[in-house]
């Protein structure tokens, strides 16, 4: 008789349990009551009063079909020093906040080293970030970041807005320094308006405008967004860019925190 295999019947699959993705981060951050309502007012009237506005410009000039505002920028401007170091003061506290959420913010882009307890230097880790104090922290934050320069923005009610979808990162000059934008921030300087959101494209998501609030993400397209029409009042704002220290700093004067 001849040798016969047996096999087994294939059964039903068996199931697999499908696991519902975790809720994952946007990277959009909003710091409520970043600045004080006196301090915001305060702006806004300056602003009103100010001489020196002028219509605000995209990177190709004054276009008013991309974007209807008037604007002022108040860095460099002796007369607004104060009310730069405020803006950057709550900036540099939100920003403390963000990097602590976000921590390759300033990890992933540099190999960043930093002395240890036993004399030698250790690749900058989330872990290390955590321990760290704010002084600590405080300290890489501004060797490898700087601020840039801040403009005060009225967009009116009803006309102004930024309705093109864009994002903060492109090439514009030799010096490049558009291109060292490493995150956006906008505060907000009033309220009582109807929309005027700053919307994002990708992550569908509007940031309504509140007084005193502090808006932070990133800079490059994967955060393209736009500033909407305000309807009912005139809407104010701060903004600018957080950038990375030029590398002439970076692996220069500053190559200990670096490598």
């Amino acid at each position: 008789m001849a040798a016969s295999a047996r096999g087994d019947a294939p059964g039903p699959p068996a199931e697999t349990t499908v696991s519902e993705p975790a809720a994952l981060p946007d990277f959009i951050e909003v710091y409520d009551d970043a600045l004080d309502a006196a301090t915001c007012a305060a702006l806004v009237a300056r602003f009103d009063a100010s001489p020196d506005t002028h219509p605000g410009r995209v990177g190709g000039g004054v276009m008013t079909d991309l974007k209807d505002s008037l604007d002022l920028t108040i860095s460099g401007n002796a007369a607004w020093r104060d009310a730069e170091a405020a803006l950057n003061s709550a900036l540099f506290k939100g920003l403390m906040a963000y990097l602590r959420r976000y921590p390759h913010t300033i990890i992933a882009p540099l190999m960043l080293e930093v002395p240890a307890a036993d004399g030698k230097r250790h690749r900058l880790t989330p872990e290390r970030i955590a321990a760290m104090d704010d002084a600590q922290l405080s300290g890489i934050v501004q060797a490898v970041l700087r601020p840039g320069a801040i403009n005060l923005q009225r967009y009116t009610g009803g006309r102004g807005g930024y309705p093109y979808w864009h994002c903060e990162l492109y090439p514009r000059d030799p010096g490049a320094e558009t291109l060292h934008r490493h995150l956006l921030w906008t505060l907000y300087l009033n309220d009582g308006f109807g929309d005027g959101e700053t919307e994002f494209l990708y992550q569908q998501r509007k940031i309504a405008p509140r007084a005193g609030s502090l808006l932070i993400a990133p800079a490059a397209f994967t955060h393209t967004h736009r500033g909407n029409r305000p309807s009912g009042g005139d809407k104010y704002i701060a903004t600018s860019w957080v950038l990375f220290q030029r590398a002439e700093a970076l692996f220069g004067a500053n190559r200990g925190h670096s490598g």
